[in-house]
C-alpha cells in the first residue's frame, strides 16, 4: 500500500499536476479568451505526440506482431484513460471489422465505471489480476496500460501481471521520460517492453488530464491500431475495405467506398456488393479484374486479404 506522503510527492513531480503560466487568470477571462487559451494549449499536443514517434512505432511493431501471431490487444486503465481504451476498443469492429475480442479495453471498476466514475478502483491491485484472470492472458497478448500519471496501481499490477506471463507490455503516459527512473515507479520501468511518454506539460486546468493528456492519448491508441490495421490489409489506398455494414450509414459508406476505388456508379456498386456477399473487398476485386465472386475470394485469399496485391497480381 502506497504511503500518502509518498502519493503526494509523486503528485508533486508530475508536470500534467504543475500549474501552467499561461492559464492563471483564466477564472477572470472571457468565455472567448478561455476558449483560446485551451486551444492553444491543445496545438502542442500533436508536437508533443511526434516527439514520442519511435516509440509509438515500436509500441505499434508489437502490436502487429501479436495480431500475426494469434494473440490480442488490451487496453487497461482507470478513469479517463480507462475510458479512452475503451472506446478505442468499440470503435475498432465496425471501422476495421475485426473481432470484438481481438481489441479490448478494461477499466477500473468495471462497466459501471465507463458512465460514471469510480476513483478509488484506481487504487485496486488485486481487481487487476482479477480482470487479467477473467480475460485468460496469455504470452502472446499485449497489454497496454494507459496511466498519465504513471502511477496509477491498477495499471502498474496489470502491466507487472502480464509480464509475469510473458506478454507484451507497453505504457501511455502523459508525462516526462525521465519520471521512469524515480525508485516509486521503478517496478513499472523494469515490466515495461515499450513506453511512450507524451510529455504534454501542465494541463490548463492543474491535474485535469481529461484535457491535454486525454487528448494526446486518444492520438497515440488511435495511431497504434490505425496503423497495425492498414499493415495487416485492413485499408486499400486511403479506404476503409473492411468495414461492417452494420447500419444504413456504413451499408451506404461501403457502396461510397466501392463507388470511389472502381469508378462505377451507385447501382453499379450496390450491385456488385450484393454479389459479393456484402463484402466490400471482394467487391472491389471483382470489379477491379471483372471477375466472379469465387475468383475474387480466391486472390484475396492468396494475397492474405491485402486488396492491391490481389488486383495487380497475375491471372491465376
Amino acid at each position: 500500500m502506497e504511503n500518502k506522503k509518498n502519493i503526494f510527492n509523486m503528485l508533486n513531480s508530475l508536470s500534467t499536476e504543475g500549474r501552467n503560466k499561461k492559464s492563471l487568470k483564466i477564472d477572470i477571462v472571457s468565455t472567448k479568451t478561455i476558449l483560446k487559451i485551451i486551444n492553444n494549449e491543445d496545438k502542442q499536443v500533436a508536437l508533443a505526440v511526434n516527439k514520442e514517434l519511435k516509440h509509438i512505432e515500436g509500441a505499434t511493431q508489437l502490436v502487429l506482431d501479436s495480431f500475426v501471431n494469434g494473440g490480442r490487444l488490451f487496453f487497461i486503465g482507470a478513469g479517463t484513460s480507462g475510458r479512452l481504451g475503451i472506446l478505442e476498443a468499440a470503435e475498432c469492429p465496425p471501422t476495421f471489422g475485426t473481432d470484438p475480442q481481438l481489441i479490448v479495453g478494461i477499466i477500473a471498476g468495471g462497466a459501471k465505471a465507463v458512465f460514471r466514475s469510480q476513483e478509488g478502483a484506481e487504487d485496486d491491485s488485486n481487481a487487476a489480476l482479477n480482470d487479467l484472470k477473467k480475460i485468460n492472458l496469455n504470452k502472446k497478448d499485449v497489454v497496454c496500460g494507459v496511466a498519465a500519471s504513471m502511477r496509477t496501481p491498477y495499471v502498474i499490477a496489470a502491466i507487472t501481471e502480464a509480464k509475469r506471463i510473458h506478454s507484451k507490455t507497453i505504457l501511455v503516459t502523459t508525462n516526462p521520460r525521465r519520471l521512469l527512473s524515480k525508485l516509486e515507479v521503478r517496478n513499472l520501468k523494469n515490466n515495461l517492453d515499450v513506453a511512450i511518454c507524451v510529455d504534454v506539460g501542465p494541463e490548463v486546468l492543474a491535474g485535469s488530464t481529461r484535457m491535454k493528456s486525454g487528448t494526446a492519448q486518444k492520438m497515440v491508441l488511435n495511431m497504434i491500431t490505425t496503423t497495425a490495421m492498414i499493415r495487416l490489409g485492413k485499408v486499400y489506398e486511403n479506404m476503409m475495405v473492411d468495414l461492417k455494414m452494420n447500419s444504413k450509414k456504413l451499408q451506404e459508406r461501403a457502396k461510397r467506398v466501392i463507388m470511389t476505388v472502381t469508378n462505377v456508379d451507385y447501382e453499379t456498386a450496390t450491385t456488385y456488393l450484393t454479389k459479393s456477399g456484402g463484402h466490400v473487398k471482394t467487391a472491389i476485386v471483382m470489379i477491379k479484374r471483372n471477375i466472379t465472386a469465387t475468383q475474387a475470394r480466391a486472390r484475396l485469399k492468396n494475397a492474405n486479404g491485402f486488396v492491391r496485391a490481389a488486383i495487380e497480381e497475375a491471372k491465376l
